[in-house]
């Protein structure tokens, strides 16, 4: 059988090489590299979502010897958590890809950055062995911090030095944990599988453990108080940079709580499910009351990051500490369904907005005043996208949110006080359509060009998916629920 995950995981990573391997090779020929490697993993990733995922365990497992003397190995599959995470990235790369198809600026090095921190992606959510998830974890790091310090805005050098430390010593927790579940486990081993089957850590051990990888992920997500580095970061970094961070790394964070927080050691999350609660309920009301306060646009939308995935750690602890299964399975597919349409919405947001500074080289909202009428296409592209990071029915972020706010009113009613942070979205964001896009251009916009096709066929997709998640959610639900239908703690 053709190793399907092994090769979207591997496909951009060997682009890179090609490329590098390269003597000399033009702007155009990098980005038709990373475009056909991309593009040639997405379609790999379809061949898995084909293939599908099985009720309670992985699929599609590819395993090799790797170092044998510690139990570790080269170890990937899919489930119902990891797969929509898998389809989301290769989306974004994808179009994030044609959408810096026209930058000559040492695209040959940006093009191998990309490629490289696709993998890293790929394989973070991929990864059966902890010792090869954390391989992934960090390396994405890496890619990530050339990319903001080398192509990103004047501040780029201060807000790549402060992702990168945030997250690298936020991890060293993780790694910790690894190896205490690595050295609990009888007979040692790596593998991610059997520490979910049977929790390799009990009592204080195993709540160490979860305290060591909450703070990780927190960090990662970013949850509040550990959230300081994202703005800076997303103001920063090129506009592609913005785009895989939301989209795509953001998940890290969020994943690894539902695979190595809740499912490895269950028993310690339900004992402090609630500390966990009350962290995402100040993560999603704080995030969204410090977007309101903004006048960058850019910023706006980074802060709105941490509203979202605030409801994703409400989410994900509400299922630890719900004793009902089924009520569990809403609060995860409701989690896991946020994680793909925050993604969708808020990478989407971000091209737009990287579209307009293309135009205008400036994100001040104050700025701007009736582009509608100049570019209808941007407009109406970002006012749907803005409607759907509210919440609007109909739209990506409803479904997701609703068995969210279902399975809270049903564990914790009293947690369900961060809806009104909706009511906050929606003003902040009708307050930027105001400013941005209503009234009557000023003189200096008056030639702004619209989008032209390149920006239509990146745009399109995202607005596609956000409308057919948002009426019909059922394709990636039943995919999700696969999953959290069958566990077991």
């Amino acid at each position: 059988m053709i190793p399907l995950v092994s090769l979207t995981v591997f496909v951009p990573l060997l682009g890179a090489l090609l490329l590098l391997a390269l003597p000399k090779s033009t702007s155009k020929t990098a980005h038709i590299i990373g475009i056909g490697a991309s593009a040639l993993a997405f379609l790999l990733s379809l061949g898995i979502w084909a293939r599908g995922v099985v009720p309670g365990g992985f699929a599609q497992v590819e395993e090799v010897a790797w170092i044998d003397a510690i139990g570790a190995a080269y170890r990937v599959g899919v489930d119902g958590f990891s797969l929509p995470l898998i389809l989301l990235t290769t989306v974004l790369f994808l179009l994030s890809f044609i959408y810096q198809a026209k930058s000559g600026d040492r695209a040959r090095s940006f093009v191998v950055l990309m490629l490289m921190l696709e993998t890293a992606s790929l394989g973070t959510f991929a990864a059966l062995d902890g010792l090869l998830f954390y391989v992934f974890f960090e390396v994405s790091l890496v890619s990530m911090y050339f990319m903001i310090a080398g192509w990103g805005g004047p501040e780029r050098q201060r807000a790549a030095l402060m992702f990168f430390l945030y997250t690298l010593l936020g991890s060293l927790p993780l790694l910790l944990a690894i190896l205490g579940m690595f050295l609990a486990s009888d007979p040692y081993t790596f593998d991610m599988r059997l520490w979910i089957d049977s929790p390799p850590l009990v009592g204080a051990g195993a709540m160490l453990a979860l305290v060591a990888m909450l703070f990780t992920f927190a960090v990662k997500i970013p949850a509040f108080p550990v959230h300081t580095w994202l703005p800076a970061a997303h103001v920063q970094a090129p506009t592609v940079g913005s785009v895989i961070l939301a989209g795509v790394m953001l998940k890290f964070g969020t994943y690894g709580l539902v695979r190595f927080a809740l499912q490895m050691t269950p028993d310690a999350f339900r004992t402090i499910g609630v500390v966990v609660l009350v962290f995402g309920v100040v993560s999603a009301i704080y995030g969204a009351f410090v977007a309101l306060a903004q006048s960058d646009l850019k910023r706006m939308v980074a802060y709105t990051s941490v509203n979202h995935m605030g409801y994703v750690v409400i989410g994900v602890a509400v299922a630890a500490m719900a004793t009902d299964p089924a009520m569990r399975a809403v609060a995860l597919d409701g989690a896991t369904l946020q994680m793909i349409s925050h993604g969708l919405v808020t990478g989407a947001l971000f091209f737009l907005i990287g579209m307009l500074k293309d135009r205008a080289h400036t994100y001040e909202m104050e700025r701007f005043g009736g582009l509608l009428k100049v570019t209808p296409v941007l407009g109406w592209s970002f006012i749907l996208m803005a409607f759907a990071s509210l919440g609007l029915p109909g739209l990506a972020h409803f479904p997701a949110e609703f068995q969210i706010f279902l399975a809270t009113l049903n564990i914790a009613p009293w947690a369900v006080v961060s809806i009104l942070a909706i009511v906050v979205v929606a003003a902040l964001y009708l307050r930027a359509i105001g400013q941005v896009f209503m009234g009557e251009p000023k003189e200096e916009w008056l030639k702004m060009p619209d989008l032209d096709r390149r920006e239509v066929i990146v745009i399109m997709p995202l607005l596609v998916l956000t409308i057919l998640v948002g009426i019909a959610p059922s394709w990636l639900l039943d995919m999700i629920h696969t999953t959290t239908a069958a566990l077991g703690f």
